[in-house]
C-alpha cells in the first residue's frame, strides 16, 4: 500500500484550498458600497487579481485571451481554478472583466 494520497484526494484538497480564499474575498469584493461591480478593472482587482497577480494562477494580462474564453473558464473552472456561478459574478460583470483582460497590456517586467 502506498503512503502517497490518491490524486482525487490531492486535487480535492488543492481545489478547496484555492476556492476558500476566493469565496471569502467574494463577500468583500461584491460589497463595494452598493453591491454593484464598478467595471471589468474593478472585478479583476477585487477577485481575479488576488490569484492572477499573486503568482498562484497564470498571468492573464497581455495574452489577448478572447473574452469568450475567459467567460467559459470562469463559469466552468479549469484545472485548479474553481468555477464561479452567476450568483457569484453576474453575466454583465463577467463580460466586462473578460473584455478588460482581453484588452489589457502585459505588465511591465520586474527587474
Amino acid at each position: 500500500m502506498s503512503l502517497l494520497p490518491n490524486r482525487q484526494a490531492v486535487r480535492r484538497t488543492v481545489t478547496t484550498c484555492l476556492a476558500l480564499p476566493l469565496i471569502l474575498l467574494a463577500g468583500t469584493a461584491a460589497a463595494d458600497g452598493d453591491g454593484v461591480w464598478k467595471g471589468g478593472e474593478n472585478v479583476y482587482a477585487k477577485v481575479c487579481g488576488h490569484c492572477h497577480e499573486g503568482q498562484v494562477g497564470p498571468q492573464l494580462k497581455g495574452r489577448q485571451l478572447p473574452a469568450a474564453y475567459i467567460s467559459a473558464v470562469v463559469r466552468n473552472g479549469f484545472r485548479a481554478m474553481p468555477a464561479f456561478p452567476a450568483s457569484f459574478i453576474d453575466d454583465n460583470a463577467l463580460q466586462q472583466v473578460g473584455d478588460y483582460i482581453a484588452t489589457s497590456p502585459a505588465p511591465a517586467a520586474k527587474p
